[in-house]
């Protein structure tokens, strides 16, 4: 048996919540035979996504495909057209959520092509490691005769599973109770064209002498939206929350590491000011406020995690607080365009998790898409 103690990180999310669950769609239907011939081989390699966990560790047996996989043929067309909140209802209980095991694929075969709907347990990994494997299966779907070429992949591509490689950390065994209120949302697709935001960046930079980023941009605009959309929601306060991917700074983790390789930003707001400031210029503020990371600013993150946790001041350890705050997740620079599994790359992509004033940021070849939840 295989085992791993979590992260720091990881404890955020041992009570289960937000798990990482997108549906993705092709039109060209998938061979569901390589997909589950190409899981089997890499389960190795990712173990700790086909294991359970219990009390701080995360515990690795075997694979076993029926408790990581299930397929349904179905006599109806997809309409990737339909709401938001149709498609929502219609597929977000498409895998039970009270699964021992940290990950599962479930595929739909419709009328009219394939839909993909992969769903991981937040405490096994973030965005990035979400699509890291999602890359890595469709690869591997693709090669059918060439079994060097299969050695060649895993090779290149194996993961790093050092989880505590910078700060040494084991959750006692405690019960985190589930954070997640099951309530009807309002959500919606927005499309925010990316030569809108390419123009704002050149001005920002012109006229504001300040560098911005097309997420400081978006986020921006998700803060105004969904604070202009809920007057009477929000106080006096609003806390922005964004999550930042480390790998590239902390050399013990790189571009392989698997797990939560993330930090949060909280950016304190004031409604007033929000409903006043133009969106270059609340840009500039979230550029400003944005950490620096460094190995010395992520040890004091961790640790800054393991007090809260030790203080069992379990409420604080959260990523956001919905009823107050705003969470902004990019999912931009992610690896779209890798998830061909035979058929060409992915026709329609829709988050699945969502949280109370969130918003997950795509992208399509012209436009950022914001998906808001509120």
């Amino acid at each position: 048996m295989k085992e791993i103690n979590i992260s720091q990180v990881d404890a955020i999310f041992a009570n289960g919540s937000y798990p990482i669950e997108l549906l993705i769609y092709y039109k060209t239907k998938i061979k569901s035979k390589n997909v589950r011939s190409a899981m089997k081989k890499i389960a190795l390699d990712f173990w700790p996504m086909f294991g359970e966990y219990h009390a701080g560790v995360i515990q690795f047996d075997k694979y076993s495909e029926s408790e990581h996989y299930d397929e349904t043929v179905i006599n109806q067309v997809f309409n990737p057209d339909e709401t938001p909140a149709a498609i929502f209802d219609e597929y977000c209980q498409s895998i039970p959520s009270d699964l021992k095991k940290l990950f599962f694929l479930k595929i739909i075969q419709h009328r009219n092509g394939t839909v993909l709907i992969p769903r991981l347990n937040h405490l096994v990994g973030d965005g990035y490691s979400y699509f890291y494997f999602l890359s890595v299966l469709a690869e591997l779907s693709r090669v059918n005769y060439l079994p060097f070429k299969t050695t060649l992949i895993r090779g290149l591509y194996k993961p790093q599973h050092q989880r505590t490689a910078l700060k040494e950390f084991k959750l006692d065994n405690i019960e985190l109770e589930s954070l997640y209120v099951n309530e009807k949302l309002n959500i919606k697709l927005e499309h925010i064209p990316g030569v809108r935001i390419r123009k704002m960046i050149k001005d920002i930079t012109s006229n504001l002498n300040q560098q911005v980023s097309a997420n400081d941009i978006l986020s921006a605009m998700v803060v105004q939206k969904l604070v202009t959309n809920q007057k009477d929601y929000f106080k006096d306060d609003c806390q922005l929350t964004i999550p930042i991917n480390v790998r590239r700074h902390i050399k013990e983790y790189g571009t392989k590491f698997f797990g939560n390789g993330i930090m949060f930003s909280h950016i304190n707001l004031k409604v007033n000011e929000i409903e006043k400031l133009e969106t270059h210029d609340l840009s500039v503020k979230i550029r400003k406020s944005m950490p620096v990371v460094t190995k010395e600013s992520y040890i004091k993150f961790l640790g800054y995690l393991e007090t809260i946790i030790a203080q069992r001041q379990f409420k604080k350890l959260k990523p956001f607080d919905p009823e107050d705050g705003i969470l902004v997740t990019n999912l931009v620079k992610l690896p779209v365009k890798k998830l061909n599994f035979g058929t060409g790359d992915a026709d329609f992509i829709f988050p699945l998790t969502i949280e109370k004033n969130s918003a997950g940021i795509l992208a399509d070849k012209e436009n950022y898409i914001l998906r808001l939840a509120y």
